[in-house]
């Protein structure tokens, strides 16, 4: 089965081209393939599988699997990745694509440099601010800098959706943030009935915002797309900054906007492609113990 290795600010994805047709021992063994190809010791090395597919309803289809094998609903990093592989490899010529992806419809504007793409803004949507619909077990009608137990210590947090659940703090020093600590045991909070991303805020600006995350399912990343988008969403609604600004992830930095006119978030930020390689697939289900 050959593969495309892509990242977006360090935020890695195997990539299995499914447009045409996908091997039915993939689409039966995902969870299977999704730990193998992340392995960095024993597998490819990446944060999770991306499958590119055919869509009834949008230009292209996105499946995008964690690391530990779940299936999430939205990738921000690896959409934008997505958008530069179907152009790239020649699957469109438009430079306005629609991706389905389970967190619906997203629209990305892709900017090419030398016949390929060098950067991509999506178009995230609106952000979910609801509790039930994050979700988040919580009787108001937001979860806006509230009290959060963990290990004895309160942490005020802020819960945002872009299509998949965030939960936001802010910190003084990020950097030496516990975030292999604390962000597991948030990630599992009894809060959260779907588990939930963790992300860890320095405000360093009003235009800039410096963060680190923990992602369900995966751990710590370099970059978190739907991150940032919910962290620049969460920091307007706290009043720490404006509403387009620069947010500084391990990985590189993203230029999230949260307009007024149409209440979409839209992200802009470069998508690479690392290498290219095949892999025996029936090797790989059949292995044990991964």
């Amino acid at each position: 089965m050959k593969f495309t290795k892509m990242q977006g600010l360090g935020n890695d994805y195997v990539y299995i081209n499914c447009i045409k047709s996908c091997p039915d021992n993939l689409l039966e063994n995902i969870p299977k393939v999704a730990r193998f190809v992340s392995d960095r010791h024993f597998g490819i090395g990446s944060d999770g599988l991306v499958l590119i597919m055919p869509s009834d309803v949008a230009d292209f289809r996105m499946r995008m699997f964690n690391s530990d094998g779940s299936e999430a609903e939205m990738c921000g990093n690896a959409i934008r990745c997505v958008g530069k592989y179907v152009y790239d490899n020649g699957f469109t010529a438009k430079t306005t694509v629609s991706i389905e992806t389970l967190a619906g419809i997203k629209v990305l504007s892709l900017v090419p440099e030398h016949n390929r793409i060098v950067s991509v803004r999506v178009d995230m949507g609106e952000p979910v601010l609801n509790p039930a619909d994050i979700p988040v077990i919580h009787g108001g009608n937001r979860f806006i800098s509230q009290p959060l137990e963990i290990d004895g210590r309160l942490y005020k947090v802020t819960c945002v959706s872009m299509g998949n659940p965030h939960a936001v703090t802010y910190v003084d020093d990020v950097d030496n943030f516990p975030v292999k600590e604390v962000g597991p045991k948030m990630e599992n909070h009894n809060l959260f009935p779907k588990r939930i991303n963790a992300e860890f805020v320095q405000v360093i600006d009003e235009k800039t915002l410096k963060m680190r995350v923990w992602e369900r399912g995966a751990g710590e990343t370099m970059a978190c797309g739907t991150g940032a988008s919910a962290v620049l969403v969460a920091s307007v609604l706290n009043g720490l900054s404006e509403r387009k600004a620069t947010v500084k992830l391990a990985g590189g930095d993203l230029i999230i906007e949260w307009s007024e006119s149409d209440n979409h978030v839209y992200m802009t930020g470069p998508a690479v492609k690392v290498f290219e390689g095949e892999i025996d697939l029936d090797e790989v289900i059949g292995q044990s113990g991964r």
